[in-house]
């Protein structure tokens, strides 16, 4: 690992408490994914129904958006290291549940979405604890941009192989144990985290005992007081309304425009991760002086790109090259969202700052997937990705001057948030 760290694209596994963790959250993000995906098989196999299938994946997600802010603020008042323990336990819990619903022959399908809504819970307030204990367990803060873009290529890739691996063992073996699998994988994050050099007391600045409502409040009053975080929270809120339900449509592209099957929705989904996976990996090898806000920029010229060459190609080939561009753009501009978002934050507000980030994701995506859906019933897939692609260029082009400039313009004593994250409020 000392020769891996060496490359700049690695230098975040220097520090070992970083390793520890992005190998625990590895093996658990690989277990997530199977047990997304047996538990869609679980229930479309009980129902044969589309619309339950929605209902599934609404049930777990709408949750995390309805608490995520919660998260946040717990996330900043108690222990990150305990918060992330109980919720690993508790996921744990879940899955078992699913597994003994599923071996037990149980055919009826509300319990499953009612451990789905229990899961979406517990990730609100896993979420905010783990993201921003990334910046804890990095020893150098000049890593972050590192660990965070290995991080999120580590869940593209995840989110690649996981569905894949998951589909080998429910042919072999059934729903059952792709859910036993996930339990076990929870086991490996609470071991990273027992081996880590924690110090005795993780001091978190700012835990005077106030009200929760009074802590949110806070927390968006910082956002509006720092309007350069303010504002890319509100262009990612915008570009989820308007350009990241892209994935609404590729089944219909799959099997009305490419004449295809599951296999070929299979193909497209696969080059869009493969490119996401290539974005973050790129993105963790930049230099320490390169401007996020510029390459945030750039991401979403890239997404729009790939979104408006994706529209009206109807060569397969030619049309997975865009699907791949697309990818690398979405990831590469919520990852480096995420890397602006943790490096300029005050660390007594990082988790609630990340948690209203994730808050207006997880608002946002489901309204735009069904404002996408009722846009494409009126013109068609290709005119609404079209739509979608040249939104997204407006949006960067609007941004642009704003983001730039109100970091150039901001005083020094508000660039300096933290005296151990100066390196990277420099840099831009």
């Amino acid at each position: 690992m000392k020769k891996l760290s060496n490359i700049s694209t690695f230098r975040a596994f220097q520090s070992n408490n970083y390793t520890l963790y992005f190998f625990g959250r590895s093996v658990s993000q690989f277990g997530t994914w199977m047990q997304r995906t047996a538990v869609v098989w679980v229930v479309y196999s009980m129902t044969h129904s589309a619309f339950m299938l929605g209902l599934t994946i609404f049930a777990e997600q709408f949750p995390s958006f309805l608490f995520s802010a919660l998260g946040g603020v717990a996330a900043d008042r108690y222990n990150r290291y305990k918060i992330i323990q109980i919720t690993q336990i508790a996921s744990l819990i879940q899955s078992v549940l699913l597994a003994v619903l599923v071996m037990t022959g149980h055919q009826n399908v509300w319990p499953i979405l009612g451990l789905s809504v229990l899961l979406g819970i517990i990730n609100a307030y896993d979420v905010p604890a783990r993201q921003s204990l990334i910046n804890e367990v990095v020893h150098d803060p000049a890593d972050l941009q590192s660990a965070l873009s290995l991080t999120a290529a580590m869940a593209s890739l995840a989110k690649l192989l996981g569905p894949a691996l998951s589909g080998i063992i429910l042919h072999q073996f059934g729903a059952g144990v792709c859910f036993i699998l996930n339990a076990a994988s929870f086991a490996a994050v609470m071991i990273s985290i027992s081996m880590m050099k924690i110090p005795k007391t993780t001091p978190i600045p700012n835990k005077a005992k106030q009200g929760v409502l009074k802590e949110l409040v806070e927390g968006f009053t910082y956002i509006k007081r720092e309007s350069s975080i303010g504002w890319i929270i509100v262009m990612l809120s915008i570009t989820g309304l308007f350009i990241l339900p892209y994935d609404t449509l590729i089944p219909v592209y799959a099997k009305e425009i490419f004449n295809g099957d599951a296999q070929t929705f299979g193909y497209i989904s696969s080059f869009i991760g493969a490119g996401a996976v290539l974005g973050t990996i790129i993105l963790a090898s930049l230099k320490e002086t390169v401007s996020m806000r510029r390459i945030l920029i750039g991401s979403t010229l890239v997404l729009s790109v790939g979104l408006i060459g994706f529209s009206y190609t109807t060569n397969f080939m030619l049309s997975m090259f865009f699907a791949a561009v697309t990818g690398f753009g979405g990831v590469a501009q919520f990852t480096t969202c995420n890397i602006i978002v943790q490096s300029e934050a005050a660390p007594e507000m990082r988790s609630r700052v990340i948690s209203i980030l994730l808050t207006a994701i997880f608002g946002m995506l489901p309204l735009g997937s069904l404002l996408i859906g009722i846009i494409s019933e009126k013109i068609g897939a290709p005119k609404t990705l079209l739509f979608e692609g040249i939104a997204g260029v407006i949006i960067a082009f609007a941004f642009r001057n704003i983001l730039i400039k109100k970091k150039k313009n901001s005083p020094p004593d508000q660039q300096l948030l933290e005296e151990s994250e100066e390196l990277f409020i420099n840099k831009t």
